[in-house]
């Protein structure tokens, strides 16, 4: 049967919408196509991303742990590290077993000192701080060494309080500290005993500096070190000033009666930093500078903030540490 000329026109309109959807459809496909070409996919990639290899999860991990590692060094070394503390040389002030904030920022920041876990130490910057030690502060510092050492056997940190400081003249008469000729208070949670060393006691033999026949009890007259003093050297006095002049970086030796610092004769040697001298405030059971010397102010790292945890660390079962724990001394302020 013949079409009319309208039936014509109207199939004729039929087909051109079927036409215009399809491309449509096609030219969406290609955008989107496209879309992903520009963003760095292909159109017949899988939407899912292949899962990685054993080798890519460990790099993966190794990163992330690395990345934290550094972190925690930077931190530790700038802002607060946290220090556990050891012995009762601090006692009551500072009890064995305590966990403490320690703010390293004041005295000045550094980079790490030392490498975490292995207690390697290293090469450090140190930055200008807020202020100086002064008399009375709590300090954590790096021990110097036993009394006859120019290096410590190991790197360690020590805690104590500043009782003096460079240019201050320190003398201890039966347990009273006396500073530039003042006395001074006790800490209000320190300990004494009531026995006192007397001047023939073995601890004379023991003390800091070698030969001068100081006691723990009664110690002194002895001027705290600072930078530009002039200390004139004998034979006879060469072994009170000998490792403290090494520890500053220099060679010793005497040869003919004459003294030699890095191989030239010397009479006199010229103080290079500024130092302090360390107590502890249980001060009849302590080994601090009284023993082993003074403290270069460029080695203390910080002063104690608060205790976040305490409890008796030489327990070897956990659930007798826990036993120990000790409220009380849970966010005390150490001062």
């Amino acid at each position: 049967m013949a079409k009319s000329l309208e039936q014509i026109r109207a199939e004729a309109k039929r087909d051109a919408k079927k036409n215009g959807k399809a491309s449509g459809k096609t030219t969406a496909q290609e955008r989107i196509s496209l879309e992903k070409k520009q963003v760095g996919g292909k159109s017949d990639a899988p939407t899912n991303d292949a899962p990685q290899s054993l080798g890519e999860i460990a790099l993966s991990w190794t990163r992330t742990i690395i990345g934290a590692f550094v972190m925690v060094m930077i931190l530790n070394g700038v802002l607060v590290a946290s220090f556990v503390v050891p012995t009762g040389s601090m006692e009551s002030t500072v009890m064995t077993g305590d966990f403490l904030f320690v703010n390293k920022f004041i005295f000045g920041p550094s980079t790490p000192q030392m490498i975490p876990i292995l207690n390697i130490p290293i090469p450090y910057y140190r930055f200008p701080g807020l202020r100086k030690p002064v008399k009375g502060d709590v300090i954590v510092f790096i021990f110097p060494g036993n009394r006859e050492e120019a290096k410590p056997q190991e790197f360690q940190y020590y805690l104590k309080r500043c009782v003096a400081t460079a240019g201050d003249t320190l003398t201890i008469r039966n347990k009273q500290i006396f500073i530039n000729g003042v006395a001074s208070a006790f800490p209000s949670e320190g300990r004494l005993s009531n026995f006192i060393e007397s001047s023939d006691s073995d601890d004379r033999f023991r003390t800091f500096p070698v030969g001068a026949g100081f006691t723990r009890d009664n110690y002194g007259p002895l001027r705290i070190p600072k930078q530009g003093d002039v200390i004139e050297l004998t034979p006879t006095n060469l072994v009170q000033w000998e490792i403290f002049i090494r520890r500053e970086g220099h060679e010793v030796t005497t040869n003919d009666g004459k003294i030699l610092i890095d191989n030239k004769e010397a009479s006199r040697y010229t103080v290079e930093r500024d130092y302090c001298f360390g107590m502890g405030d249980n001060r009849d059971n302590s080994l601090d500078s009284r023993y082993w010397g003074f403290v270069p102010m460029d080695d203390v790292v910080g002063t104690p903030l608060i205790v976040y945890w305490s409890w008796e660390t030489n327990l070897p079962n956990l659930f007798e540490k826990f036993a120990t724990l000790r409220p009380s001394r849970l966010g005390k302020v150490i001062h």
